[in-house]
């Protein structure tokens, strides 16, 4: 289809695209997390390589496919279009998906899930950046607000289906085909109206990723931009994933599986990025739902923290709110997006989501560090309260994104 102007309805198939788009995308991000172990013993790799050598490699792997294929992703967008990138990076994660579940060795696997990294980390950004080019710049919230809902509850689909599925190889052939049928969508959606008049007006400095760093304006814009995330990726990725030692170290009653606590947490996701998102909209700014939900997170998790002798459905159930606390993806990914011009806006939606997942091993090492001198818990207690603080700095700074005109461009 020709590129167009801004629809007016949020229901339409760019936004139902990348909905979906970004649905498989987490599906995937966390279908590895759950069958990572079992499809590792099941290709023959003894214990102590699954805990710290082959296994942690696996996860290393793909980030750096995430950090490559962010800035990759990033470039591509600005410079040929967020469409070509929205349908690109969905046909690469869709076909590594495949082959993961055709692996006969750990070299075919840790290629794989470089390959799907690459692929994975071009998805949520394009399609951010192309809802909110095509709808009206009132509406735009909503749209994103859809991504993001749809998207991570991906994650609840994979848990189920892992449950449901016990070989891990036909999990991964479930996500790759989703991915390759969201494909025959594509002749139904249209360009961004405001890339192609960036195109035909020739604007200067499409995609130029360095022009980021080399102005101290756009560069502290970025970093807010990036320090945003940072407490959704110590929640999921330390207290949640690390969940039954927490809970261990608290005397919670019963045993905790990581796995149903992640499930909880994203459950909760869902919700807050609904929530997030109207919200936003209801109240007509972003950096308001930000602080809301930022303050929320920080009381969550001093909850957590406490949770000394707790039964495991009250241990559960604040999984479950502690993810709905840091479910403001939408508004993160939305805010960087609305940031920066059309002639970078996809190169900023594109790397700021995943150099936020990238801040995590940093997030991890310290969280390590404090370890040397202090408890378990006065750990996360301590990163925790840096996160947060960090990104409540970064909201309270930023600019005002909401009902902003998009239309123009960085001047490089």
């Amino acid at each position: 289809m020709k590129p167009g102007k801004s629809t007016s309805t949020i229901f339409n198939v760019a936004v139902l695209v990348a909905s979906l788009g970004y649905f498989v995308d987490i599906y995937d991000l966390l279908l590895f997390t759950i069958v990572r172990v079992p499809s590792l013993k099941d290709l023959g790799v003894p214990q102590d390589e699954i805990d710290s050598g082959v296994g942690m490699l696996l996860i290393n792997v793909q980030m750096l496919g995430l950090l490559v294929g962010g800035i990759f992703w990033g470039i591509l967008g600005d410079k040929k279009g967020r469409l070509k990138v929205l349908f690109g990076s969905i046909l690469l994660y869709s076909v590594a998906n495949i082959a993961n579940g055709f692996v006969t060795g750990t070299n075919g696997y840790l290629f794989w899930r470089f390959i799907a990294g690459l692929g994975l980390a071009g998805e949520l950004g394009a399609g951010i950046t192309l809802v909110a080019e095509i709808l009206p710049k009132e509406k735009r919230g909503y749209g994103t607000m859809i991504v993001a809902t749809v998207g991570v509850s991906g994650a609840v689909a994979a848990n189920l289906i892992a449950k449901l599925v016990p070989d891990w190889r036909y999990c991964y052939f479930i996500g790759g085909g989703l991915g390759l049928l969201l494909l025959f969508l594509r002749i139904s959606v249209m360009e961004s109206h405001m890339f192609s008049q960036a195109v035909e007006k020739d604007a200067v400095g499409r995609g130029e990723f360095l022009a980021l760093f080399n102005n101290k304006d756009r560069f502290v814009r970025y970093l807010k931009s990036i320090l945003l995330g940072t407490p959704t990726w110590f929640v999921v990725g330390i207290l949640v994933a690390f969940s039954n030692k927490f809970a261990v170290e608290m005397g919670v009653k019963s045993p905790i599986n990581p796995g149903d606590a992640v499930a909880f947490c994203y459950a909760g996701l869902v919700l807050g990025d609904f929530s997030s998102g109207l919200l936003s909209q209801l109240l007509k700014s972003r950096k308001k739902v930000m602080m809301i939900f930022l303050m929320l997170t920080a009381v969550c998790v001093a909850f957590y923290l406490n949770l000394h002798g707790a039964e495991k459905w009250l241990f559960y159930t604040v999984c479950c709110i502690l993810g709905f606390s840091v479910g403001f993806w939408a508004i993160f990914v939305t805010i960087a997006a609305e940031s920066f011009g059309t002639n970078l806006r996809a190169t900023v939606a594109i790397t700021v989501p995943n150099f936020a997942r990238g801040m995590l091993p940093l997030i991890t090492m310290l969280f390590a560090g404090f370890q040397n001198y202090l408890t378990y818990l006065q750990s996360g207690a301590i990163v925790g309260m840096i996160c947060i603080a960090v990104a409540m700095f970064a909201s309270y700074t930023v600019e005002e994104t909401f009902g902003k005109d998009l239309n123009y461009e960085e001047k490089i």
